[in-house]
């Protein structure tokens, strides 16, 4: 094929530009003053130009790879302007993507050629002078000898071509050769390996056979076994058939018998089943007896819960116990801040908190300041308080529980933002703790209503469990605003 192919349509738009751009107007003077001075077929006065020999492929990619190769050690004046772009490419795209401008470039100008043939001769060393001088050592690669061969064109350097081409055809064929022998000895041992399966298979048949005839041999025997056995069977056939007439008579007169008593068994079951029918309407009657009697007693409680509501007078109530409290003891906060108290630790665990919140009607009271202090006393009171009633006002949502905090308060706040839905805020009176609070509060709820009490405060975790109500302490209500 010839050397120069056309341009590949992989290359980047850049690449494209900067080659094609390049390949249609050359402006190096040298060049082509040189090269028509040096090629006498590009003068009118020579012999006729002869055509490109047909490359194999090889011999073309050894080629363009030797003049990709020798491209950056060229002169920058020496290399053409369609190559000068390829010259900066990197080794490993040099020759793949300006193999066509190289192509190009090596069989329109001799002078390029001639000076990429300098430099690839200097390297190729002795099989470079034996190709200049016209042979090619016997040991020599066939594609080398022709891609030196095409560029320093000595004297018979088609034929070299040729002869390369030749011997990379007799490599492919003896490639095909080599993968038909190949296939040929894959299928021998295929076939050597069926032979072997075929030879334990036909060991295993033959071990059937012999296993086969010996139960053959077996069956026989048993055969002759049965048939005396048969012989025996028929003589005591006969005399059972003898007996068999002789019982047959008694037969007869035990299946009367045996008929007169099934009449009396068929009648005796049909009185069974009338009397088990009459059972069992009797026990339907009971069953809806004992029905009627369940449905009275309940309709009878039930007018007798409503006759006690309207004989109580009992109307629905607008204020919970904990609101009473607040009425009585919160009306003017005081001044009096708790000591220090010992802290109670009864469990910080904020899962035994989701527990006792998920029973029906729960009413959490928290001890404000005892956690806001605990969980973020570098806050201002303010904000402290700001962030708890936040918190609580989420978990009021959230559960639907009744949730009261308690603050010590020396005074009445002002500017206090609107509690949350379901959030109660209380402050104590003057002269009155927070603790003491609480303790009103949990003493004012009816026995068995689940009651929480948040506070690190031992005397209020003591005091709160006396009245049935439980403690936690202040962690397992901070991580459980941290959770949320």
């Amino acid at each position: 094929m010839p050397l120069a192919e056309p341009h590949d349509d992989h290359l980047p738009e850049e690449d494209l530009v900067a080659l094609d751009g390049g390949q249609g107007n050359p402006d190096d003077n040298v060049v082509n003053e040189t090269s028509d001075a040096s090629d006498p077929t590009a003068t009118g006065d020579g012999p006729a130009v002869e055509p490109e020999p047909t490359l194999p492929e090889p011999v073309r990619q050894r080629i363009v790879t030797l003049t990709a190769a020798v491209l950056p050690t060229l002169p920058a004046d020496e290399v053409p302007v369609p190559l000068r772009r390829v010259a900066k490419f990197a080794p490993n795209r040099r020759a793949r993507l300006g193999a066509p401008v190289i192509a190009a470039q090596l069989t329109a100008d001799p002078l390029f050629r001639q000076r990429v043939t300098a430099r690839v001769l200097a390297d190729a060393g002795d099989l470079g002078a034996a190709v200049v001088e016209g042979t090619a050592p016997a040991a020599a690669d066939p594609v080398e000898v022709a891609a030196l061969a095409y560029l320093a064109r000595p004297r018979g350097w088609r034929e070299l071509i040729d002869a390369s081409g030749a011997a990379v055809r007799a490599e492919a064929d003896s490639a095909v050769v080599a993968e038909l022998v190949r296939e040929a000895e894959q299928r021998a041992t295929r076939a050597e390996h069926d032979r072997a399966v075929a030879r334990v298979e036909a060991e295993k048949l033959r071990d059937e056979l012999a296993r086969v005839r010996e139960e053959l041999g077996q069956l026989r025997e048993e055969s002759r076994q049965v048939a005396r056995t048969l012989r025996e069977t028929q003589a005591r056939e006969r005399k059972a058939t003898e007996l068999l007439a002789t019982e047959r008579g008694r037969a007869a007169r035990a299946s009367a018998d045996v008929d007169a008593e099934l009449r009396r068994a068929r009648a005796r079951l049909a009185e069974a089943e009338a009397a088990a029918g009459v059972a069992r309407a009797s026990a339907k009657e009971a069953r809806s007896v004992d029905d009627a009697r369940l449905w009275l007693l309940l309709e009878t409680i039930g007018q007798a819960a409503v006759g006690l509501r309207r004989e109580l007078a009992l109307d629905p109530v607008d204020k919970l116990p904990a609101d009473f409290v607040a009425d009585a003891f919160a009306e003017q906060p005081g001044t009096a801040p708790a000591g220090p108290a010992a802290r109670a630790r009864d469990t910080d665990d904020p899962a035994r908190l989701d527990q006792l919140l998920a029973l029906p009607r729960a009413h959490l009271v928290v001890d404000g300041y005892n956690v806001t202090k605990r969980g973020f006393g570098e806050m201002s009171l303010e904000q402290q308080r700001k962030r708890l009633i936040t918190g609580l006002g989420g978990i009021a949502a959230q559960t639907g529980d009744e949730v009261t905090v308690v603050f010590d308060g020396a005074e009445r706040m002002h500017g206090l933002p609107p509690a949350p839905r379901g959030v109660r805020v209380l402050f104590s009176r003057k002269g009155e703790t927070a603790d003491e609070l609480i303790r009103r509060l949990v003493r004012a709820e009816p026995a068995g209503r689940p009651l929480v009490v948040v506070s690190s405060d031992r005397e209020v975790a003591d005091g709160v469990r006396r009245h049935g109500a439980y403690p936690l302490g202040a962690d397992s209500l901070l991580r459980r605003l941290a959770r949320s």
